[in-house]
C-alpha cells in the first residue's frame, strides 16, 4: 500500500527509515541555519543532491555580498514569476521582515512595477526583471548593476536566480501548497 503525501504530493521519508546516507544528509541540514523546510525535504531521499545544496544555502545565509532585502528582492522575484504558493507565501513574510514595505513585496508578487529608493535595491530589482522576463540585461542596465554591486554582488544576483529557479521548479513539480508542514521533524 502507497503511503500518503505528507508535503503536497511528496511522500515524505520518515527518519527512521531513511537510509544511512540521507540520514547524514538530513542531520547535516538539520544543523545549518533555518529550519528543514521546502525543497530538502524533497531532496532528502537523493543525499548526493542535498549534499550539494546545503553549502549554497548556507552561503546565502551567511557569506553572501548582498543584505537581506537585496537578496529577497532577488528571491521574491523569481518564485512569484514560476508561481509557487509555498515559495511565494514563505518569502513574501520574509521580505517584509527584511524591511521591505508591505506595497513593493506585494507588487512584486503580482507583477506590478516597483521602485526602490535605494540604488542598489534597484539595480537588483531591475536585473532580476530583466532577466526573468526578457532574458537580457541592456548594457546601461549591466554598468550600472556592475557600477552600483561589483562583480560579486552581480554574481550573487544571477546565482541566486538559479538557486530559487531549482528551489521553485522543486516545489511545483510536487504540487507544494503554501501552508504544507510536511511531517514533524
Amino acid at each position: 500500500m502507497a503511503s500518503q503525501p505528507t508535503f503536497g504530493r511528496y511522500t515524505e521519508i520518515p527518519i527512521d527509515r531513511m537510509s544511512k546516507e540521507q540520514r547524514e544528509a538530513y542531520e547535516k541540514v538539520s544543523n545549518t541555519p533555518g529550519s528543514f523546510l521546502g525543497p530538502y525535504k524533497i531532496w532528502a531521499e537523493n543525499p548526493a543532491l542535498m549534499n550539494l545544496m546545503i553549502p549554497i544555502g548556507v552561503y546565502y545565509k551567511e557569506h553572501f555580498s548582498l543584505n537581506d532585502a537585496e537578496r529577497e528582492i532577488a528571491t521574491i522575484l523569481v518564485v512569484s514569476k514560476i508561481g509557487v504558493p509555498f515559495g511565494i507565501c514563505k518569502h513574501e513574510q520574509t521580505a517584509k521582515e527584511a524591511g521591505i514595505p508591505a506595497e513593493k513585496v506585494e507588487r512584486m508578487i503580482i507583477g506590478l512595477p516597483v521602485v526602490f529608493d535605494d540604488p542598489r535595491q534597484d539595480a537588483i530589482y531591475e536585473v532580476t526583471t530583466a532577466l526573468i522576463n526578457s532574458r537580457y540585461v541592456p548594457l546601461g542596465l549591466y554598468k550600472r548593476a556592475v557600477q552600483l554591486l561589483g562583480n560579486n554582488g552581480v554574481s550573487d544576483v544571477t546565482v541566486i536566480l538559479g538557486y530559487y529557479t531549482m528551489v521553485s521548479y522543486t516545489l511545483a513539480f510536487h504540487d507544494v501548497p503554501s501552508n504544507a508542514e510536511g511531517l514533524k521533524r
